[in-house]
């Protein structure tokens, strides 16, 4: 599928592009990736009820994720459309049903949400909506009641596959109730997004190798029960076969110069038949002497002859990513 890697820096001669592929022919073909990303947890502190030193947001103030755009009747939410457009649209003309489980913020500023599978709590620190939705019950005087649903904020500067999504991927394969393999996780910024998406029928097998970026990523899954952390190489999918099933997806983004092996060694164990594969490629972390055209083009040909079938690439230069 689409998306650059997992770098530190986007764009230029390195600037990754995404490929969408489906797993064709009698063989499994298929693959994986990962994001990275931080935390925002609450520091807690010595405040009391009353205001003293924690009052007003002193030393007891939290610093996570709650700030940003309010809910009520100041945003619309646009269930399963995705923003064909910048990300900081003032002006959002267009929009197309495609990508459920996705969705779009109409305010101020236009934004890319996913449905908060832990609501109350943020992963990184970004930015979450509540929005009063009218429930279709109604209570013994008439009146009509009203449920809460929160929203967080993706980011594509921080995430490749939010920015191939608003780059118009016509098909990230990753939907309610799916099962989705993601290779090179980092400490969960993006999984935790593919983890609302897929919702509590869904399950994401997260693999990183890092052990630093692996313990960020334990702390996200504990919240998060769908998602399975395997601090594990994706060089070696036999090491992991008792923790992951038949997978719909396989997402990678492991940024190594062997990615397309990586994917196909993972692809022909776990992606079901006709599953798909979303890869992101980072051409000066596979070869940093050839012009990126040229690595693109290799990759392709090394993904056929995996038996995967890619139907889609988009570059994510203008993104610089923060990772």
């Amino acid at each position: 599928m689409n998306f650059a890697p997992r770098g530190r820096g986007g764009g230029g001669r390195g600037a990754s592009r995404g490929f969408s592929a489906s797993r064709g022919g009698g063989a499994r073909g298929g693959t994986r990736g990962g994001f990275g990303g931080g935390r925002g947890a609450p520091r807690g502190g010595r405040g009391d009820s009353r205001g003293g030193r924690g009052g007003r947001g002193g030393r007891g103030a939290p610093r996570g994720g709650r700030g940003g755009a309010r809910g009520g009747a100041k945003v619309v939410v646009v269930c399963s459309l995705v923003v064909l457009m910048p990300y900081k649209s003032n002006c959002l003309k267009e929009a197309f049903p495609r990508h459920s489980g996705v969705f779009v913020a109409r305010g101020k500023e236009d934004m890319l949400l996913t449905k908060n599978l832990t609501p109350g709590e943020s992963v990184y620190g970004e930015k979450r909506i509540t929005i009063d939705t009218p429930a279709s019950s109604a209570t013994g005087d008439g009146n009509a009641v009203t449920t809460k649903t929160e929203y967080r904020v993706w980011n594509p500067f921080r995430s490749k596959l939010a920015a191939g999504i608003l780059g118009g991927l016509e098909n990230i394969y990753i939907k309610p109730g799916a099962k989705v393999l993601y290779l090179g996780a980092a400490s969960g910024t993006s999984v935790s997004h593919v983890a609302d998406i897929v919702g509590p029928t869904g399950i994401v097998f997260a693999v990183e190798f890092s052990h630093r970026s692996g313990r960020d990523l334990i702390n996200m899954a504990t919240h998060r029960t769908n998602v399975i952390p395997i601090i594990e190489d994706a060089r070696h999918p036999l090491r992991y076969r008792m923790l992951v099933s038949m997978v719909d997806v396989i997402f990678a983004d492991v940024a190594q110069p062997d990615q397309a092996r990586i994917v196909g060694l993972n692809a022909h164990m776990y992606l079901k038949e006709k599953g798909g594969v979303l890869i992101s490629i980072k051409a000066n972390c596979i070869d940093s002497t050839a012009a990126p055209e040229e690595v693109f083009a290799r990759e392709v040909q090394k993904m056929r002859e995996e038996k995967i079938k890619p139907k889609e690439q988009l570059t994510l230069g203008k993104y610089k990513f923060s990772l």
